[in-house]
């Protein structure tokens, strides 16, 4: 078509006018001067021009009806290429852009070196991998496989689709790369974790003398500096910024500020921010998550205030960054006053907002406030808001809400990851729900995060906590392991008869070269002191000492309660004197100590002591003095503490009820200690009903003893030792009719005596043995060793 030279001058003005207009009314206001002039639709430019701006403006109905109108006008790729373009910016149907392109195709228009990159462009915003591949292939038959564009825009292309692999290939057959090309590996490499792969491929960059880092590439490779925490690296690139006199960029500084402070270097990360010349919301949020980062809260907090001091108004990132450090610190309050300053400013319903809400108010305490925030959020949840709601549920002993809330999800059509399940398999192991976490184990299976290390540590624990060691020995053995794995198994079997696995897993840690930590030393003493296995224990107390684990106050008092359970209670008393912090568990382990040796009254002077150290009494600490107090026969003290525990609100359960039960019956009040028991505010259990069965065989009074003998037979049928001592009563009372009774009773019910035994400790095993057996399989040397 032939433009007469007043007219190319008036497109040339036009084009310009159309390309500069910076609204839709703008927009609008020009093509009508284009239309009044007869420029339209004959003058395919210009189409072009103000399909762009449109497509700028989202309207994609004025694109579409500019490109139908300039077709018959256009016998080039240059309309399509402009409209796929305009499509990609509009995004009026993700799939339009490649129906417009197979279009141009079947009407005989070839594609030329512009048309794929706008094409692939369109591939890489919606994640269509398989038309990407598709078009990938059209470019090597049509021979532009060599255009650094091109091959940049498939770079970009694999790389939004996660492709590592095809985005290298087509790196690596690149004959002509440009900055743009390694900077879009690196920053795939660098979004996605690869952080040794991205030092790796900016090392050959360096290499390269053709190719500078720009600003790009040091915005782009300094987040991997910090993700490897290369403190040498972020120093070495800052002084290629101040080189090439890109120090004063804000992008730049914002991106030193954040590595400096993954680097923990928090003077270096200061600096940055201070010398910045301009300064951002980014600029200022940067400086308080690196802060938070290195755990400098109330820092954090300062220059929060600060920035607000400047008169800069926080934004929704840097309000769900200061909710967290508030939380570290405690602020509850002042978080609130964050919930409330977010609703003046109408950044409320902001997810990130909304899960530091959510998170805070758990953490503080508040259910209730935490489900509102949840349940009126306005923004689509994500996987990570439905996570802080079940872990506010689990971390608040609402196990029952926490489980129902992740059918709930399931149900919204969410997917759980691996923090839903390690949030909820907790709550399922501490209320003992078996078949809920059984159900969770199936699904982690299904979804193939049973691999996932916190996963299956979260497996194991739940398995250990329902009893079902054999489950979580398998579970363990068929994960990775790291020392919290080792830890909950060796704390799951030092509470059973099969304690010394919990000193075999210990000894294990050291062989494979995982380091003990005090969950390790706590378990494996607790092991020792169940089964009162003095050498064993001994030995580890040593290696306590020598990698100084005895002077944490956990080890400590582990060791307390395991020497005071061998009966070695002055060891136990040099170790309790040896601890400069004494808390409630120290002073209890020593209560506890001299009250089941009958030292009643050491137990009462170290109660009183306990409280003129300043130290206040506990629910335990009343267990073990009443429990001192029956031993004793201390009727008085035994009541004067009872009432005292009750003044400072220390709600009675059931093993103090039994404690004052035993106390009284003791004393030969079974009348009153069965009133007790009748006016109890709970359900009486097996330790009350024991403790008055126990008295009544002291004092003979059949008539109580049936009576606690029967709530007994309800609650423990298979316990053979109630119907003996029953039978017993009935025999010293001479109702032999009655004793057999009993005995006949206990046949019925399968309740059997287990026969008397000992049991000898020889190296890492205990042998069990009655009356007339012999140990067979013993090795003598053992013996002889064991002995000496």
């Amino acid at each position: 078509m032939h433009i007469k030279p007043c007219n190319y001058n008036l497109t040339k003005i036009l084009l310009s006018i159309c390309s500069k207009s910076n609204s839709l009314l703008r927009t609008k206001q020009s093509h009508a001067f284009v239309i009044l002039h007869g420029l339209l639709p004959a003058d395919v430019s210009l189409s072009a021009a103000l399909i762009l701006r449109y497509a700028a403006f989202n309207s994609s109905s004025a694109c579409h009806q500019l490109f139908q109108q300039a077709l018959p006008y256009s016998q080039t790729p240059f309309l399509w290429n402009t409209f796929i373009r305009a499509l990609s910016i509009a995004k009026p149907n993700e799939r339009f852009p490649f129906h417009i392109y197979n279009t141009m195709l079947r009407t005989g228009i070839k594609p030329d070196d512009h048309t794929f990159p706008f094409i692939l462009k369109a591939c890489a915003d919606v994640f269509c991998f398989q038309k990407g591949l598709e078009i990938h292939g059209s470019v090597i038959k049509t021979g532009f496989g060599s255009d650094v564009l091109l091959g940049n825009t498939l770079l970009l292309f694999y790389c939004n689709c996660g492709g590592l692999q095809e985005a290298r290939k087509v790196f690596d057959e690149m004959r002509e790369k440009d900055v743009v090309s390694w900077n879009t590996v690196l920053g795939f490499l660098s979004v996605n974790g690869f952080y040794l792969e991205a030092l790796d491929l900016f090392s050959q960059m360096n290499s390269s003398s053709e190719i500078k880092p720009n600003m790009v590439t040091f915005v782009t490779l300094l987040p991997v500096c910090g993700g490897v925490a290369d403190r040498g690296l972020v120093t070495q690139i800052h002084g290629s910024v101040v080189k090439v006199g890109l120090n004063f960029e804000v992008t730049v500084g914002n991106a030193l500020i954040d590595a400096y402070g993954k680097c923990w270097k928090a003077k270096d990360s200061k600096r940055v921010f201070d010398e910045m010349v301009q300064k951002n919301e980014v600029s200022w949020n940067a400086r308080i998550t690196s802060l938070a980062y290195m755990g400098l809260n109330k820092e954090a907090l300062d220059i929060f205030r600060l920035m607000m001091k400047v008169g800069l108004s926080p934004e929704s990132i840097t309000i769900s960054s200061m909710i967290p450090v508030l939380v570290d610190l405690e602020f509850f309050n002042f978080a609130k006053e964050i919930h409330g300053f977010s609703l003046r400013i109408g950044v409320q319903h902001d997810v990130f907002i909304c899960n530091s809400l959510i998170d805070m108010y758990a953490k503080s305490g508040h259910v209730s406030a935490a489900s509102n925030v949840f349940h009126q959020m306005n923004v689509t949840r994500t996987v990570v808001s439905w996570n802080a709601m079940v872990a506010n549920f689990a971390q608040n002993r609402l196990e029952l809400a926490a489980i129902e809330l992740l059918r709930e999800m399931q149900a919204y059509g969410e997917l759980p990851d691996s923090i839903t399940l390690t949030n909820v398999l907790p709550a399922c192991g501490r209320v003992g729900y078996l078949q809920n976490g059984k159900e969770i184990h199936g699904r982690t299976i299904r979804l193939g995060s049973n691999f996932d290390l916190f996963v299956s540590n979260a497996l194991t624990d739940m398995y250990a906590k329902c009893g079902y060691l054999n489950v979580a020995q398998n579970v363990f053995n068929s994960s990775t392991k790291d020392e919290i794995s080792y830890n909950i198994l060796i704390l799951g079997y030092s509470r059973t008869s099969d304690w010394p696995k919990s000193v075999s897993l210990f000894s294990e840690m050291e062989l494979i070269g995982m380091k003990h930590d005090i969950v390790s030393f706590i378990g494996v003493i607790s092991a020792c002191a169940n089964q009162a296995a003095l050498k064993r224990g001994k030995e580890i107390h040593g290696l306590a000492v020598k990698k100084n684990f005895h002077a944490h106050l956990f080890v400590a008092n582990s060791l307390l309660d395991f020497y005071t359970k061998c009966g070695r209670i002055d060891t136990a008393s040099k170790l309790f004197y040896q601890i400069r912090h004494k808390d409630t568990t120290s002073w209890n382990a020593m209560i506890l100590g001299y009250g089941m040796l009958g030292e009643s009254n050491v137990a009462i002077s170290f109660f009183e002591a306990m409280k003129e150290d300043g130290i206040d009494y506990d629910s335990v600490s009343y267990i073990a003095i009443l429990s001192a107090c029956s031993h004793a026969g201390q009727l008085g003290k035994g009541r004067k503490y009872f009432k005292e525990m009750k003044a400072q609100k220390i709600k009675p359960t059931q093993m103090h009820y039994a404690c004052m039960v035993d106390l009284i019956g003791r004393a030969g009040l079974l009348e009153e200690a069965a009133e007790l028991i009748k006016s109890l505010p709970i359900t009486p259990d097996a330790n009350i009903w024991g403790a008055l069965l126990g008295a009544c065989r002291i004092f003979g009074n059949v008539e109580l003893g049936c009576w606690a003998a029967e709530n007994l037979f309800k609650l423990k049928p298979q316990h053979s030792g109630y119907y003996t001592i029953l039978s017993n009563m009935f025999a010293e009372a001479g109702k032999w009719n009655e004793a057999n009774r009993i005995r006949e009773l206990m046949k019925l019910r399968g309740a059997r005596k287990n026969p008397g035994c000992s049991w000898i400790h020889i190296q890492d095993e205990v042998h069990a043995f009655v009356v007339g057996e012999r140990m067979k399989n013993l090795d003598q040397n053992l013996w002889l060793a064991g002995y000496s």
